[in-house]
């Protein structure tokens, strides 16, 4: 969908890398920033906005799961968590066909750009037929992804994972893993014919993602790493009785192990690593990784706090991920990080420095952070993709705030009901808060959950 637009804008504000600048006028070429200026009224041919800021990354989605979302809300016989509900998403995947997982992705894709995601890390397993036999193209499922993405418009960072076992030390797969499963050469041949596709989509990128520690044994993942210039992403210590999986295997703690034994640095993002101890989460932020946090899903599933305060103290960054896609909203999903983090502490502003604002601090990090964690740019900067949003100034939450207090006032009070449009490459993708193509995208996608819960 996203084109090589050409154009210009007038932003009366706009959050730029540098702060808050009034009255800026931005033009675009080929759907790249081409220059931002100073402006002291509109020009005639020039777009006008109120309130301007950068589109924020996804670095974490299953697009697949929005067609599951709700679906393992009733509690069964025994107790319910992470691993019941993955038995719910094993039974869900069976009838998923590649035109299926196309229109469930292109519904999530364009949500996301209504909430203010204008870039979304796909982590993509769902590789094989219904049967586990691979397809002829062994990218066939990932074609879906790259299909939905260009349909809705998002930017992509294409994640496809590899996994292997169904456990700690090489445990062979269960049937409900058939279609994941990839041996290291499949996994190579796949990332060739990934390198040759990915070029379709504008500044599309490519990376890896060995699944976790239980799914990829040592040698594995010593193989995996070297394949790729781009991110790595791997799911850890998650829920703990993964930690106590990974004790009783190794004799380490799953972040301990992956910092002792893999060279992590700034292209990681280590995916939830919600219990750690304070040893693992100053190691964590000295590598340089960025935590890839998702609090929706994470209080979905139940898997416990992240030990936010020391991570920033120590100097970690991280991103947020819509991860399962229960609820995709970037406000939300950043209100919940601090809410969480407040409920744990008996305090409030957790993300804030002294005298800060705290919707700007998760803001800004957020964006930092994903962008990182994607191998992308971000921000309304010189040669930057064209990727923004602007808030109604009429909305009332928004009333007679001005700079940093435009953050508070949308992730904590209005939330993306104040999202008015957003563009990606300079094409204006959402409008009054609704993507152009909802509508059909809607649609069909009501039509494959026909097939997929019948």
């Amino acid at each position: 969908m996203t084109g090589q637009a050409d154009g210009s804008f007038h932003f009366a504000t706009a959050l730029l890398p540098s702060g808050w600048a009034n009255s800026v006028r931005m033009e675009i070429r080929d759907g790249m920033i081409s220059a931002i200026l100073p402006a002291r009224s509109p020009g005639p041919e020039d777009e006008r906005h109120a309130i301007a800021l950068p589109g924020l990354p996804n670095l974490h989605s299953h697009a697949f799961q929005r067609g599951m979302a709700g679906l393992a809300e009733k509690r069964g016989p025994a107790d319910d968590g992470f691993w019941t509900w993955r038995e719910t998403m094993y039974r869900f995947i069976d009838r998923l066909t590649p035109d299926l997982l196309q229109a469930v992705a292109a519904l999530a894709y364009i949500e996301m750009l209504e909430a203010g995601f204008t870039r979304v890390g796909e982590f993509h397993y769902l590789h094989h037929d219904r049967d586990g036999a691979p397809f002829g193209d062994p990218a066939t499922m990932s074609v879906a992804i790259i299909a939905a993405a260009a349909e809705s418009g998002i930017a992509l960072t294409h994640l496809p994972v590899f996994y292997a076992h169904s456990g700690f030390g090489g445990q062979v797969p269960g049937e409900g893993q058939r279609r994941f499963i990839h041996s290291p050469d499949s996994f190579a041949a796949l990332l060739d014919r990934m390198a040759a596709l990915i070029g379709t989509l504008p500044d599309a990128v490519l990376g890896i993602a060995p699944h976790s520690l239980r799914a990829v044994t040592p040698d594995e993942l010593a193989l995996l790493t070297p394949l790729t210039q781009g991110p790595i992403h791997i799911h850890v210590a998650e829920q703990v009785r993964e930690v106590e999986d990974c004790m009783a295997w190794s004799g380490a703690r799953p972040v301990e192990w992956l910092l002792d034994n893999m060279p992590v640095d700034r292209r990681w993002c280590l995916v939830h690593a919600t219990h750690m101890t304070p040893t693992e989460t100053q190691m964590m932020a000295a590598s340089g990784a960025v935590a890839g946090l998702c609090p929706i899903t994470e209080a979905n599933l139940g898997d416990g706090l992240f030990p936010a305060q020391q991570f920033m103290q120590e100097g970690g960054i991280w991103g947020i991920g819509s991860d399962s896609n229960v609820l995709i909203d970037a406000t939300e999903e950043l209100r919940l990080l601090e809410y969480g983090q407040r409920l744990f502490a008996h305090g409030r502003n957790i993300f804030s420095p002294p005298g800060g604002s705290t919707g700007s601090a998760l803001f800004r990090t957020a964006l930092t952070g994903g962008a990182q964690a994607l191998g992308a740019s971000a921000g309304l900067a010189l040669g930057n993709a064209a990727d923004f949003l602007t808030l109604n100034h009429d909305h009332p939450s928004l009333a007679g705030r001005t700079d940093d207090a435009l953050l508070d006032g949308l992730i904590f009070v209005a939330g993306k009901s104040a999202i008015d449009g957003v563009w990606r490459r300079g094409d204006r993708l959402v409008e009054g808060g609704r993507h152009v193509a909802r509508d059909a995208i809607a649609a069909r996608y009501r039509r494959a959950l026909g097939v997929l819960l019948a």
